[in-house]
């Protein structure tokens, strides 16, 4: 641990993203692109995967057909990822900082979920995890037109907590979450600073 992770004085509600910030995914995740991709002669590295990170799945492959100069139908092989994920998402971790903060909060300030995921699986991963208990609020994929780094995940989890966006502070691992969370007004936390990456493996 580097230092200990923690709120700022001044937020009245929490917003925290899901993979690689409440639940150690990323690995999962990146392998299940990873094969996915694989089948298309596309050699995926894990930085190409970081540098999306936050990116819906849809979102992720349109990138990687302006990347690798690809015409991939990223339905078609969004869902295969996804599908491919589900299997392995048993191997998840919870990041035990971040969630320690969720536990010392809940029930005292209003707090939400803002990711990417997809609804069903990110409920899932919470389950997984054991934190499905503690959230009543998860904003996901389906849930707004323009994802981060657009700021309508965590503006949408505002409005739900009924808490004004500068009183909101969103705990994020990724640079376009960290993107969104600012663009929407709020205070931002990369958690990444906040434990070595040895807690996430």
């Amino acid at each position: 641990m580097k230092k200990e992770l923690d709120i700022d004085s001044r937020a009245r509600a929490l917003i925290f993203d899901l993979d690689g910030t409440l639940a150690d995914t990323m690995q999962v995740h990146f392998l299940a692109y990873q094969h996915i991709l694989s089948q298309y002669g596309i050699d995926y590295t894990y930085e190409t995967f970081m540098s999306l990170a936050g990116v819906p799945a849809f979102g992720t492959i349109e990138r990687i057909n302006e990347m690798f100069g690809t015409s991939l139908v990223p339905e078609e092989v969004g869902n295969a990822k996804e599908a491919e994920y589900e299997k392995i998402m048993h191997q998840m971790k919870p990041i035990e900082p971040v969630v320690e903060l969720v536990k010392k909060y809940h029930g005292k300030l209003p707090i939400s979920v803002g990711t990417g995921g997809y609804h069903r699986l990110a409920w899932k991963t919470l389950q997984i995890i054991g934190l499905d208990k503690y959230f009543d609020i998860l904003v996901s994929a389906e849930d707004v037109e323009k994802h981060k780094p657009h700021p309508d995940t965590f503006l949408r989890c505002a409005e739900l907590m009924g808490v004004a966006p500068e009183h909101c502070q969103v705990f994020e691992d990724g640079q376009p979450g960290m993107q969104a969370a600012k663009a929407a007004g709020m205070m931002a936390t990369l958690v990444t600073d906040y434990f070595d990456d040895t807690v996430r493996v």
